[in-house]
């Protein structure tokens, strides 16, 4: 009997390590290898470049990886190994056109379409991991587009969502330019007071939910100088919203432009603050402290103002622009920390690496650009211990540029190869 309880467990503990081996060799492995590789966290180039994947993680990063046995390798040439990139602020749901009328003339079935569309672009064009700031009154059709990603139905950027964005009564993204009695429906939900706040937030996460986005400002006005936005909810209806996200391992990201909105967002603990136009001493000191990002988004002031209706609203929309760009500059050199989002959707998805190029153009160095998109990005968005960075154990999110983007950012326009979990979308 024991002779045979021996012949069992050695029979058992072979199967065992058979399997083991099986699922150790099933696994894909890839090497890929390019003339060089970005250190993000140190802003260096390393040559050359190799990156060793196994299933959907890195294993090895370097001038030179493992090379185990069947291992399929991909040789990219002159071109930059680099971390897939990061857009903090993104509307899958919205495309070119009239924005307030797509909520319209589009029904959400469309829209959502749309939006899988929009993500495919985005993910062809280096973006493999995107927060989407709001569905513009396609309330909760951008989780059903997040589960179809991640179950691998379609391809497209991991992805932080909303849902609806929350407004006020008359705010910024209510229909307030059409006939009242025409009853057109909000591009956002409204929330009016605390209590409102509170259930539409439990509403919105019980629809899938990442995050909470609320519109803190607007509309902006800049005259002689002067920049001036109303806020829409006081620090007390903001600090009870964060608080409410944060019982259950949320947060609330913010539409904000100017004072005293964007001071309000800051003392009541936000994640991030978008657009961020203004930002009084006090404003920019707790958002050191806190660690709280802004996101400039300025491609998208950029697009509207090569779009406008007319000269005169061309005009204004660059006098804005250049009023951002040196309130950016005093923010850099105040130690803002800052995230990359363009707030593409009303512009071209697929095209918004245009938001990196342009904060290097206003003052930030492209290693300190990169660093923000990609590190600072992939900590906004909850997977910094995971995406942003080639190092082993993170996902294997690679892309590969035409250039050396430390010198050249707009290298970033020119992606040639894109990988994302370890699998190949681009090559």
């Amino acid at each position: 009997m024991n002779r045979l309880r021996f012949l069992l467990t050695v029979v058992v503990l072979f199967l065992l390590a058979c399997c083991g081996l099986f699922a150790q060799t099933g696994e894909p492995v890839t090497v890929l290898r390019a003339a060089h590789l970005l250190d993000v966290e140190h802003g260096t180039l390393i040559t050359p470049g190799e990156v060793l994947v196994r299933g959907k993680r890195i294993a090895e990063a370097g001038t030179k990886v493992s090379r185990p046995a069947g291992a399929a390798v991909i040789d990219l040439g002159a071109a930059t190994l680099m971390p897939g990139l990061i857009d903090a602020h993104v509307h899958l749901f919205l495309h070119p056109g009239a924005e307030d009328l797509q909520t319209v003339v589009e029904a959400v079935p469309e829209r959502t379409i749309v939006a899988t569309i929009a993500a495919r672009q985005d993910l062809m064009a280096g973006f493999t991991a995107e927060r989407d700031m709001g569905t513009e009154g396609a309330g909760s059709a951008d989780t059903a587009v997040r589960n179809a990603i991640d179950a691998g139905l379609i391809p497209g950027p991991r992805l932080r969502i909303s849902g609806n964005a929350v407004d006020i009564l008359g705010g910024h993204e209510d229909a307030i330019h059409f006939n009242p009695a025409a009853h057109v429906p909000s591009n956002a939900t409204y929330a009016n007071t605390v209590d409102e706040l509170v259930a539409v937030i439990r509403q919105q996460l019980k629809e899938g939910a990442d995050f909470i986005k609320i519109y803190e400002t607007g509309p902006d006005r800049l005259a002689n100088g002067a920049f001036s936005t109303p806020y829409q909810y006081t620090r007390a209806q903001l600090e009870a919203a964060v608080a409410e996200a944060a019982r259950v391992g949320a947060r609330v990201a913010v539409h904000a432009t100017g004072e005293p909105g964007t001071l309000f967002a800051a003392q009541a603990g936000v994640a991030s603050v978008d657009h961020a136009d203004q930002l009084s001493a006090e404003t920019m000191k707790l958002m050191r402290e806190r660690q709280i990002y802004a996101v400039p988004t300025f491609a998208i002031s950029e697009y509207f103002a090569e779009h406008a209706e007319s000269a005169a609203q061309g005009e204004r929309r660059r006098e804005m622009l250049a009023y951002h760009a040196a309130e950016f500059r005093r923010q850099l050199a105040a130690g803002v920390p800052m995230a990359v989002g363009s707030d593409v959707g009303p512009f071209p998805h697929g095209t918004q690496a245009r938001e990196y190029e342009l904060m290097v153009q206003y003052g930030m160095p492209a290693a300190e650009v990169l660093r923000a998109g990609l590190i600072n990005g992939a900590r906004l968005l909850g997977w910094g211990d995971s995406i942003g960075q080639i190092k082993a154990g993170f996902l294997a999110d690679v892309i590969a540029v035409e250039g050396n983007p430390l010198e050249d950012i707009s290298a970033l326009k020119r992606v040639s190869f894109v990988m994302k979990d370890g699998v190949v979308h681009r090559k």
